[in-house]
């Protein structure tokens, strides 16, 4: 995962020896899922193989996906294969045009293969991963398989009768599975936890609907988690997953006002996973409310969940307003920073660095946009707090 955890990833040909190929991620499926899965794999740094079993893929209308790493990514090759610069609008990409831009694609790239026209007969464990036998004389070994299809063939290998794909949550805030969200639902209130996409008691397989994007994204940077580091997934790293998508632009929470090309969309991705500021949930969407005036009340408790010596400082300043200097103070108390440092530094990156519109002034009333802003760059809550399987914070 280039940015995060695959900060000393090294392309590994395929190796093809005694008509065994070997790869990292084997992906099947030719929906919206199968594709996302095997190019975030690929993007992260493992070999993926995508096996279709048909003519190819059969994709959502393009202008309907969710914009993010994975669009982005198809976009661009899609203006390189059809000769394209930026500033001209894509045309409409239909089935044919998309197949040939991801052969393209998976002919010129040195982690990415896509088999399409190649039933399969046979799937079995394989040591920790799998093996998929294409005829008996040929077949594929994989480190993590998705199943982003017909799960039917794989059931023996299970050793089970039947499996459900996983499933998303609505976001609830009288739980705290929402900070372990891998993955938000594009215009609902729905997010993937880690914990319900991994398979209990299965190593090393993941089983997803055919027709999401996003859940597809998520799937292909666990298993890429797995197989770079070796290890099984049900040791994923919360955490370093959570990173490697939001790198690559896939929103965790489903603020539905707060979109991807906002200059501050990561911070308040960050704080919105932590619950520090909570959304409100509103006609089956959930709105961040960015430019609305953050209030002691809804602060007090979740800063105290995460920070011991938050405790001390909300004893001492008791409905108080929310305003740059307060702020600055709790960071200060809470972070062991220098007050007039901080205060200098802050002025120097507010409108330069932040991109915040407003000017820098110690008695405004902050939004929750400039809130998470400053939590997020001095406390770094998301980054340097661990929470469990249920959300817990960890402390």
């Amino acid at each position: 995962m280039n940015r995060l955890f695959f900060v000393f990833a090294f392309l590994i040909p395929l190796i093809i020896h005694a008509q065994t190929i070997k790869t990292d991620v084997l992906v099947l499926g030719n929906a919206n899922a199968a594709f996302a899965a095997g190019v975030q794999a690929s993007e992260s740094g493992v070999n993926a193989i995508i096996l279709t079993q048909n003519d190819g893929f059969k994709l959502s209308d393009f202008k309907s996906l969710p914009q993010n790493g994975v669009t982005k990514a198809f976009e661009k090759r899609t203006r390189k294969s059809l000769k394209l610069s930026d500033s001209v609008p894509l045309p409409e990409i239909t089935n044919q045009i998309a197949n040939a831009v991801i052969k393209n694609w998976s002919d010129s790239s040195k982690l990415l293969d896509v088999i399409n026209n190649a039933p399969y007969y046979e799937i079995k464990r394989s040591g920790n991963g799998w093996e998929l036998k294409l005829t008996k004389e040929k077949s594929i070994k994989a480190k993590v398989l998705i199943v982003a299809d017909n799960i039917g063939k794989v059931l023996p290998a299970l050793k089970i009768e039947s499996l459900k794909p996983a499933e998303t949550t609505a976001l609830n805030y009288a739980e705290n599975t929402y900070r372990t969200t891998i993955g938000a639902i594009k215009g609902t209130l729905n997010f993937l936890s880690l914990y319900g996409l991994l398979i209990p008691n299965q190593e090393n397989i993941l089983y997803i609907n055919a027709d999401n994007l996003e859940i597809g994204q998520a799937a292909g940077a666990t298993a890429a988690y797995a197989a770079f580091f070796q290890t099984k997934t049900s040791l994923s790293n919360l955490k370093r997953i959570q990173g490697e998508l939001l790198s690559y632009k896939l929103s965790l929470m489903p603020f539905d006002d707060v979109k991807i090309a906002d200059s501050n969309w990561l911070a308040i991705q960050k704080i919105g996973i932590t619950g520090i500021l909570k959304a409100e949930l509103k006609k089956d969407k959930v709105f961040f409310n960015p430019e609305k005036e953050v209030t002691y009340t809804e602060i007090k408790q979740p800063i105290k969940d995460y920070y011991y010596k938050a405790q001390i400082w909300f004893d001492d300043h008791e409905n108080i307003p929310i305003n740059l200097e307060n702020t600055i103070s709790i960071i200060c108390y809470v972070g062991n920073k220098a007050v007039d440092a901080t205060k200098t530094e802050l002025q120097k990156k507010w409108n330069k660095n932040y991109k915040l519109s407003s000017k820098y002034d110690l008695k405004k009333v902050l939004t929750r946009r400039e809130f998470s802003v400053i939590i997020n760059e001095y406390l770094k809550p998301f980054d340097d707090v661990n929470v469990d399987r249920t959300g817990r914070v960890i402390r």
